[in-house]
Formats: structure tokens, C-alpha cells, sequence
């Protein structure tokens, strides 16, 4: 056996499960196994799937000739529980109770330490979850917004944020926990946070309205401006919603939320996609700048990760306004499979030891 230890990971959407294989850092296979709206239509919610995919994919693992009991852990995206601190957590009972309830809402992410602790029960192997959306490290100081019935919370992209981290302290050739980073993931939304010493002590709520504007979300907005829009009375609460995530941002001014397609009017002289591009990349640039204040000027690099990173425009327009900070780093895309394989590797490797999820782990 060339491999010491083989890693199931799996990693849920609300019509896909991806899922792949790794004999230690190696992945040997992937696959991304589509649900149709027939498949799913006969559950009535999201986490009452989980016996359909984990069938899913055990015949997808009998199919490519790979017996489940040759699987030393299985590991799965992490969903929306109570707030915890980072790292890789073993998928206990009172976990999965939490996700099959929904404590903290329902998402396709809450089925992947379900889908890892059916599996990994049946062989007798651990089963892990890895940095979830739900990190939560923030300072005191940072979860005041202003009022306190308005609290400031800790929604990111966490698994891609810390990977990337890691990453880039590795090139550094120093550990996550001894350097000062900022980190901007870039994709349909944006998150962008101040690592101090492996800890996000700061970060813009990415999901519905902070930080920087997105292809699909308003990000922050004039809060006086916004009450009036709510009570005009032209629009209802859900079109309010949906106007801050999913129609908010490039997708508002220019009608698509693919960066590659704003680039392509750029390309043709179209001065608005040009001013809104721009405008984002000097929004994103300005939050880098509050978080280099947060981390009192000491930054030993900013990393720049998510899709919207393969654009050397974009890229370069950031880098133009930060690069007095620090020295900026470029790790486009996102490596889930392999930050959540990574996760369990340096628990069995005994790099780190598996967190017990207690639901007050912050």
C-alpha cells in the first residue's frame, strides 16, 4: 500500500454532491454527482436527503472499484451550526442533532457531517467537518456595529479563507499561527478578513450586507437610504432580500453577475462596465485597508483567492491600491475538497487534535 491513509470527502450542493477521494495529499478521484428535481422533490426538507446521497455515493465508490472499508476517514463540508472556532471537528451526536434541526437555518451544507458519520459508522472510522461558514473569531471589539440590537457576526468563507491562509504561510515558510494576513476571497460573494496568528478576529459578514459590493450583493448600503426603500412601500421584504443578495451588486448595474462578461464590454470601450468594475475593485481594496488598521499595520502578506482571482484585471486594480501594505499573494479558485481532505490528514497525522463540538465552542 502505497498511501497511509485514504480520505472520503464529500461535499453537498442543493442539487449536487461533490465527492472526492485522496490517498494522503493525493486526489485519485472526483466526481460531481447531479440531482435532478425529480430525485428531490419527494423530501420534504434538505436534511432528509441524506440517506439518498450517502446511497449516492456509496454505489458511485462500488462503480469506480474502491471498497468502503479501505476509507481510514470521511470528512464532509460543514454546515450551519452554532458558532464555533476554526479547525477540523469530529462529527458527534449532539452535531448531527443540530443539523438535522436546523439551528442556525437549513442549507445543503448541514447534510455533509451527516452524510460522513453514516458512512463512516458502518466501517468504524472517524468523521470530521472543517472550518464551516459559522467560524466565528472575532474580537470583542469588532461585533460592535453601532446599536446593540445590531450585532455584527462572523459569516465567511471560512474553509477557502483558512486554506488559503495556510497556503500562504507555508510559502513564507512560516506556520498559519505566527503570521498577520489578510485575506479577500472573491466569488459571487466577498469576504475579506484580518488572520491574526491563525485567528479571523475580523471579517465582513459576506452573506447579506457588509463589506464591499459583489457580482450579486449589495454589500454595505446607505442605512438611511435603505430604511426609506423598505418603507415605500414598493417593495416587500423578500424583494428586499433578494435586491441585497442575488440581484444586488454588478448584477444591478450591468445585468450579469460574470466578471468575464463585464470584462469582455470593458474590452469593447464600454465606460460603465469599466466604472463599476473599478468601483468594486476600490471597494475591495478599501476593506483591506480598514483590516490592515485592525491589524495595527503589521501584515506579512494579502492573499487574494475565489474565482474573481483568475482576472488579472481585477487583480491588478486591487493590487495597485494595497501593495504598500504588504506584499500581495494570488491563489485563485477555490479548493474545497482539498482543504476539507487536508483537515482530516493533519488530525490523523496527529498535526492537530480534533475539536469536540460542545455548541458553545466560541
Amino acid at each position: 500500500m502505497a498511501y497511509q491513509y485514504r480520505v472520503l470527502v464529500i461535499n453537498p450542493g442543493s442539487t449536487s454532491t461533490k465527492v472526492a477521494l485522496f490517498e494522503d495529499d493525493a486526489q485519485i478521484l472526483s466526481e460531481t454527482i447531479r440531482h435532478s428535481d425529480d430525485d428531490l422533490s419527494g423530501f420534504p426538507n434538505i436534511t432528509s436527503q441524506y440517506e439518498f446521497r450517502e446511497k449516492i455515493i456509496l454505489g458511485m465508490l462500488e462503480r469506480n472499484g474502491i471498497p468502503v472499508e479501505s476509507i481510514g476517514a470521511v470528512v464532509g463540508r460543514g454546515g450551519l451550526l452554532y458558532p464555533l472556532e476554526g479547525g477540523t471537528y469530529e462529527v458527534n451526536d449532539l452535531m448531527k442533532e443540530h443539523l438535522l434541526e436546523g439551528v442556525m437555518g437549513e442549507h445543503a451544507s448541514n447534510l455533509g457531517g451527516l452524510i460522513a458519520s453514516a458512512i463512516a459508522s458502518e466501517i468504524d472510522v472517524p468523521a470530521f467537518i472543517v472550518d464551516p461558514v459559522v467560524v466565528d473569531e472575532m474580537e470583542d471589539i469588532a461585533r460592535i456595529s453601532g446599536h446593540p440590537l445590531l450585532k455584527r457576526k462572523s459569516i465567511f468563507h471560512a474553509l477557502n479563507h483558512k486554506a488559503c491562509a495556510r497556503v500562504a504561510a507555508s510559502r513564507m515558510n512560516k506556520k498559519y499561527s505566527d503570521v498577520n494576513l489578510i485575506v479577500a476571497h472573491m466569488g459571487g460573494g466577498i469576504s475579506i478578513g484580518a488572520h491574526k496568528k491563525g485567528r479571523v478576529v475580523d471579517v465582513n459578514n459576506a452573506l447579506n450586507g457588509d463589506g464591499p459590493f459583489t457580482p450579486e450583493r449589495t454589500g454595505g448600503l446607505p442605512v438611511a437610504d435603505l430604511v426609506k426603500l423598505c418603507f415605500s412601500g414598493k417593495f416587500s421584504e423578500a424583494e428586499i432580500q433578494k435586491m441585497i443578495k442575488g440581484k444586488g451588486g454588478i448584477v444591478a448595474y450591468l445585468g450579469t453577475n460574470d466578471v468575464r462578461e463585464v470584462l469582455a464590454k470593458i474590452e469593447t470601450g464600454n465606460p460603465e462596465a469599466k466604472l463599476i468594475l473599478d468601483a468594486m475593485c476600490y471597494q475591495i481594496a478599501k476593506e483591506i485597508g480598514l483590516l490592515a488598521a485592525v491589524l495595527e499595520g503589521d501584515v506579512d502578506a494579502i492573499v487574494l483567492s475565489g474565482g474573481v482571482a483568475y482576472s488579472d484585471y481585477v487583480v491588478r486594480e486591487i493590487s495597485r491600491r494595497v501593495e504598500w501594505i504588504a506584499n500581495v499573494v494570488i491563489i485563485p479558485g477555490e479548493a474545497e475538497m482539498e482543504a476539507l481532505a487536508g483537515g482530516a490528514l493533519r488530525v490523523l497525522r496527529n498535526e492537530e487534535s480534533a475539536n469536540i463540538y460542545t455548541g458553545l465552542n466560541r
